[in-house]
């Protein structure tokens, strides 16, 4: 199972968000500096998290990113689920394209749902806030020092 790199960018973006005081604004510049990824790429994905009520864009010359609520209550495993829409791990999973001859008596796909729910329920027990707790090696690890 692979994440899309746009997940990866959102909580990416999130946690760099995370890191700023309530006072501070994130930019999608700097974010793309410290990450080394794309401004593009980031657009995208902040204005998918603006949509999703997770960020708050500000516009202007001193604008810029923030979040819309506090760390505590963005939990990651829902967010996952938000972001990601393919959790077909077998072809069993999909009705439409299911060509394998053993599908009507196989255990396995039983066996990876199971796995797929236990996966999603450590997730669902994390929010940002967690993700945050470490941020002095956060931050000094993107290089950046805390005002």
């Amino acid at each position: 199972m692979n994440l899309k790199k746009y997940t990866d960018y959102a909580l990416r973006v999130l946690i760099f968000t995370g890191l700023k005081s309530d006072q501070e604004l994130a930019n999608i510049k700097e974010i793309a500096e410290v990450y080394q990824i794309s401004q593009e790429h980031l657009r995208k994905v902040v204005h998918e998290l603006t949509k999703m009520e997770l960020v708050v864009t500000i516009r202007g010359r001193n604008g810029g990113i923030k979040l819309a609520k506090p760390a505590s209550e963005i939990n990651i495993g829902l967010l996952i689920r938000q972001l990601e829409n393919d959790f077909v791990l077998l072809e069993c999973f999909d009705k439409g394209t299911n060509h394998c001859v053993i599908s009507p008596g196989c255990t396995l796909k039983h066996v990876i749902n199971k796995a797929l729910v236990a996966f999603f329920k450590v997730l669902e027990e994390y929010t940002l806030e967690d993700l945050i707790k470490n941020e002095e090696e956060l931050l000094a690890l993107m290089g950046i020092e805390k005002e």
